[in-house]
């Protein structure tokens, strides 16, 4: 189960059905922040509102159903849903883990700390536990707190200064 970006079966995808009233309403919202001839202004909130709504990654027909709702080609929004890493495009754990191996964090022990983070859930990057509890992400790039170092985020959280230790207390509050 991952989106494909086959949008031949969310071609008659109703968004009325598919987006619940909370993610409309977060879209109406940020849509009254653009002339209305800028509606593809609002895809990346009505993505980001639509993966919250289905437990943290993004089908075909959520992806469909937010561009119809916005009146745009669905290809328009799979772009954006398959560009930035913010976007998940198959089910993933509900805990959205990032380990930062840049250069600061890899010699202050970021590798270090991924393989922990690893050995300790059992997981390795990509994955998620069976629980469905955390899912350890690729990052691409710095997360932009080298003063930090060793550092990673947990939904969207920065925990910085990281030893083994501290990694397994911040794991065992994210239940």
């Amino acid at each position: 189960m991952r989106a494909t970006g086959n949008f031949e079966s969310a071609r008659n995808v109703d968004p009325m059905v598919e987006l619940s009233d909370a993610t409309r309403a977060h879209i109406d919202h940020w849509l009254s922040k653009f002339p209305p001839d800028r509606k593809r202004s609002a895809v990346l909130q009505g993505l980001h509102a639509a993966q919250e709504q289905n437990g943290g990654w993004l089908s075909d027909e959520l992806i469909a159903a937010v561009a119809k709702y916005l009146g745009l080609p669905p290809v328009w929004a799979y772009e954006v849903a398959t560009f930035y890493s913010m976007f998940e495009t198959r089910p993933v754990g509900r805990h959205h883990i990032s380990v930062c191996t840049n250069i600061s964090c890899m010699l202050c022990g970021g590798e270090e700390i991924l393989a922990h983070v690893e050995r300790r859930l059992g997981i390795k990057v990509g994955e998620s536990t069976p629980d469905g509890r955390f899912y350890l992400k690729q990052e691409e790039e710095c997360l932009a707190a080298c003063n930090g170092a060793p550092m990673m985020m947990v939904d969207h959280v920065y925990f910085e200064n990281l030893t083994p230790e501290k990694v397994d207390r911040i794991l065992d509050e994210h239940k």
